[in-house]
């Protein structure tokens, strides 16, 4: 009978043992699951929750809005530290010939010369050459499937961004501008081919060695001087008004529609809400970056920036990608 007793009495003991246990590791995993969630509001690159548990702090720092903002300000941070003298110049109008403009994310006027860089925040894989006129950005559709989006090749982008730059500038073949391309760390240049030196296409976790070695072989092409000058010619085509920011951001969309496809392995599925679109009936529907589904116009109804209008992906919740509305990222 007494060893009946110590049986049970030892089985219940490791009952609650075991139990005991398992409520450790499941507190554990919820306290690391807090503190993941508190990390990526303050990294708007990978926030991807629009609901109750983003602190309105997140809500009221307009980068959480807008990844493209987000990855010039990630890609301005990262050549922070470069050592020499520099300025920064970030979403830059330059002036063409027809009366538009054509925006530079960000500007480096280094020692070593001009960086123009051209900011990618993507994700997924992205492939395409130097001759293409259209990249190919495939994304994850479940199911070991995927789905491939076009977007216009940067280096044509930052091409046109030198050519009237120069232009502007009216300097010498003496003051080097280099083009950069710079891609988020969330994706990965699966098949980049480039056929002359002339563009660097790069994740922004290697810009800055890559920028910092090329400042040491071509040693000091600026003097402090002419930073200042180029600095203070250029700072006023950082301040347009709304209205010149809207009708590039009309030139650019207008550029866009017959020329962005969307190709996909599975049949698109319906779209929750009724996507944007403007008045006629012949404009493409904007595509979502990351998994290529319809963008949708939506309102924040919650937090600092309640009523603000922002681009949302159809595919929520499954896809979280959103855009404001009023700063596109290109």
């Amino acid at each position: 009978m007494t060893s009946l007793f110590y049986s049970s009495t030892t089985f219940v003991l490791l009952f609650i043992v075991i139990l005991l246990f398992i409520i450790i590791l499941v507190y554990i995993y919820k306290s690391k699951s807090k503190k993941t969630t508190k990390i990526l509001s303050k990294n708007t690159e990978t926030i991807e929750v629009l609901d109750s548990t983003v602190p309105s702090i997140a809500k009221d720092d307009p980068y959480f809005w807008d990844t493209g903002r987000t990855g010039e300000r990630y890609t301005r941070e990262a050549l922070a530290y470069l050592e020499g003298e520099k300025q920064f110049l970030s979403n830059c109008y330059i002036p063409k010939d027809d009366g538009t403009f054509t925006e530079i994310d960000l500007i480096l006027i280094h020692e070593s010369g001009i960086y123009v860089l051209e900011s990618k925040n993507y994700s997924g894989w992205i492939f395409g050459s130097e001759s293409q006129k259209q990249w190919v950005q495939s994304l994850p559709s479940g199911k070991g499937r995927s789905k491939k989006v076009s977007f216009l090749n940067p280096i044509i982008q930052n091409k046109v961004h030198l050519k009237w730059l120069r232009k502007h500038l009216d300097i010498s073949s003496d003051i080097p501008i280099y083009s950069y391309i710079v891609f988020s760390d969330r994706c990965e240049l699966k098949e980049i081919s480039l056929t002359t030196n002339e563009h660097t296409v790069i994740n922004r976790r290697n810009l800055f060695r890559k920028v910092r070695r090329n400042a040491e072989l071509v040693g000091r092409k600026l003097s402090s001087a002419d930073i200042d000058s180029l600095y203070k010619r250029l700072y006023p085509l950082t301040q347009v008004t709304e209205e010149q920011k809207a009708q590039h951001i009309k030139s650019i969309e207008e550029k866009k529609r017959p020329e962005q496809r969307t190709f996909s392995s599975t049949k698109p599925k319906p779209a929750s809400s009724v996507p944007l679109t403007s008045n006629t009936a012949t404009e493409t529907v904007r595509k979502c970056p990351r998994c290529g589904g319809d963008l949708v116009l939506r309102t924040a109804k919650r937090g600092g920036q309640a009523g603000r209008q922002f681009w949302g992906c159809s595919n929520y919740p499954k896809c979280r990608f959103i855009e404001n509305i009023d700063s596109p990222s290109m």
